[in-house]
């Protein structure tokens, strides 16, 4: 019996997710008006609180602004939930481009929306075809069709289509 192990995101998908939610030092509003800082790191109630970021072990004060290399390395704790749960809820085999385009896109819509999605059953019912179109279909923030959203799918489709 053969032990499946875990894939991480690759150079292309870090390069999508920097390319789609910017690198931000300071704290913003992202289009949904979501407090947010990094790599598009939602800050949570607590974070919001205290001022502070937990980066590895340690706080860190946000309030005055990240560094680029700390933005990188929240990104990399961000990830892991989506790397973590693309690797558990997909049943089927993936290239690291396809990983990557899923990780991405669990990433912006959220683990929930990604679990509860029709593009996850019809790809662990092998119908990998039917992502793209799947896809398409999430580019809306608060009920409006975003064409940043849009644009942002219709990368994850070339990466998911991706050959090399």
């Amino acid at each position: 019996m053969s032990i499946a192990l875990s894939m991480h995101v690759g150079v292309h998908g870090k390069q999508l997710l920097r390319t789609w939610e910017g690198l931000k030092t300071s704290s913003y509003l992202d289009s949904g008006g979501v407090p947010t800082i990094g790599i598009g790191h939602a800050l949570t109630r607590s974070e919001r609180t205290s001022g502070k970021i937990i980066l590895g072990k340690e706080p860190c004060a946000y309030r005055d602004g990240l560094t680029e290399a700390q933005c990188w390395t929240l990104l990399e704790q961000d990830m892991a939930s989506a790397e973590d749960t693309v690797n558990t809820a997909v049943t089927v085999s993936l290239t690291q481009h396809q990983f990557d385009a899923l990780v991405s896109f669990c990433f912006n819509v959220g683990i929930g929306a990604f679990l509860a999605s029709t593009l996850l059953r019809l790809l662990n019912q092998g119908q990998y075809v039917d992502v793209p179109a799947q896809l398409q279909r999430w580019n809306r923030d608060n009920g409006r069709i975003v064409q940043g959203l849009t644009n942002r799918r219709a990368q994850e489709i070339v990466l998911w289509n991706r050959l090399v």
